[in-house]
């Protein structure tokens, strides 16, 4: 196999494993990301006045990132991350 195509096969294997270890929403993720996979979190960024799944950098940004630009400090973004994954796991247990 073509050295170039053992790294496109290790960053999808990579990318498969990632996907399977997401638990929850993480600071790290993308914004978009976060919408299409824990859409129940999507309010609590509503209620902190992110309105970022409506702009441009939804599909670039994290969720630090979108915070960040926003004046929040770490500890907001954590503390918010916290409520999102309390969300997510509100909902999976109705």
């Amino acid at each position: 196999m073509a050295k170039k195509q053992v790294k496109k096969t290790e960053k999808k294997v990579a990318k498969k494993k990632v996907a399977k270890e997401v638990k929850g929403v993480s600071k790290d993720m993308v914004l978009g990301d976060i919408a299409a996979k824990f859409p129940d979190s999507v309010p609590v960024m509503f209620k902190q006045g992110l309105h970022c799944i409506g702009c441009g950098m939804v599909a670039f940004e994290t969720l630090e990132q979108g915070c960040q630009a926003h004046g929040m400090s770490d500890k907001d973004i954590d503390n918010m991350v916290d409520e999102m994954n309390k969300a997510v796991e509100k909902a999976k247990n109705k």
